[in-house]
């Protein structure tokens, strides 16, 4: 059989010059990381943080098929001997609450979902008409501060505005001739307050990543669609809405996966025995019985069946947006 001139001469085939290609490309490697090196520097602590706080606990998943002690050391979390397989898991599907906290959960969250993620959409849509600069920064500022509240500082706001005693909203109750309610008590109002203070929380912060796509689109289409007749509102629909639907859909895949966090913080600083009916969700009942209750190993399965539901719910949400014709997360 006939060789080709570089299998004759051995040019490229040797493990010398194999070698040498190897110590050439890691030459070219160390030379970049040595131009890049204050991009790694800054990269570094970010990447530390994930690996420390969010990778290496992932280990002490095991614990949901245990009955674990903390007590007996980290060794206890590789042994055998306390393993119970799925026992946890079965006790939280057989429980009397299981169908409670998912009902509250999906629902609040749903309502976060349905009159929560259009308004960020239509502030940020509303923001970007306003030709008054000074006017356009005043909003803006007004509608993210709340977002840099801590959550105990924003339930200690809405506490004081709702409490019966002195309330904002109980006085102005007062004036017009009613009667002092207490609205954190009352199941029936309980998860619109939640929706509200959500929305006032965050719809402005939120709208950031809709302006940041609306100052990526060309003046042009604005021009063009100005000359074509369109009004403003044409053109908001017919131009801006189309050019920010990739941020609009990553953003709802986002919220449609992270749809069992419904609002941990928030329900623990607001609710009590009084409306648990109806705001006894995932993250609280596992504080309740994992952290208060000690039921460690049995708080582990509960969060690991939530993470697992959320991870489904993401994938389902990206294959949905892909059908429609959207890139999509992956």
């Amino acid at each position: 059989m006939q060789q080709t001139g570089g299998e004759q001469l051995g040019v490229g085939v040797t493990p010398a010059s194999s070698a040498y290609t190897e110590r050439r490309g890691f030459r070219e490697a160390w030379r970049q990381i040595k131009r890049d090196r204050f991009l790694y520097a800054l990269a570094a602590l970010p990447l530390l943080y994930f690996v420390i706080f969010q990778y290496l606990p992932m280990v002490g998943v095991i614990i949901a098929f245990q009955d674990y002690d903390p007590f007996l050391g980290i060794d206890a979390m590789f042994s055998m001997d306390r393993w119970v397989g799925l026992k946890h898991f079965r006790n939280f599907f057989d429980s009397i609450f299981f169908w409670n906290v998912m009902r509250n959960t999906v629902v609040i969250s749903l309502y976060k979902l349905i009159f929560g993620f259009p308004l960020p959409i239509i502030l940020a849509l509303m923001i970007n008409e306003l030709r008054m600069r000074l006017f356009q920064r005043t909003v803006q500022t007004i509608s993210y501060l709340p977002h840099f509240f801590s959550m105990v500082v924003a339930a200690g706001i809405v506490r004081a505005m709702l409490t019966p005693q002195g309330g904002l909203l109980n006085q102005l109750v007062v004036a017009l001739g009613g009667e002092p309610k207490a609205f954190l008590t009352d199941p029936t109002l309980f998860r619109s307050i939640l929706v509200t203070m959500d929305i006032w929380q965050q719809a402005g912060w939120n709208s950031i990543i809709y302006l940041a796509a609306m100052a990526t689109i060309n003046p042009e289409m604005y021009e063009a669609a100005a000359m074509d007749g369109a009004n403003r509102f044409q053109r908001m629909w017919y131009v801006t809405l189309p050019s920010i639907s990739f941020a609009i859909v990553i953003t709802l895949i986002f919220r449609i996966g992270g749809m069992l966090n419904a609002g941990f913080e928030q329900i623990l600083l607001l609710y009590s025995p009084s409306v648990y009916a109806v705001s006894d969700i995932i993250d609280t009942y596992v504080y309740r019985a994992g952290l208060i209750g000690r039921q460690y190993s049995f708080g582990a399965a509960v969060g690991l069946f939530k993470s697992i539901l959320a991870l489904i719910l993401m994938y389902m949400a990206n294959k949905v947006a892909q059908r429609l014709g959207q890139e999509g997360l992956w």
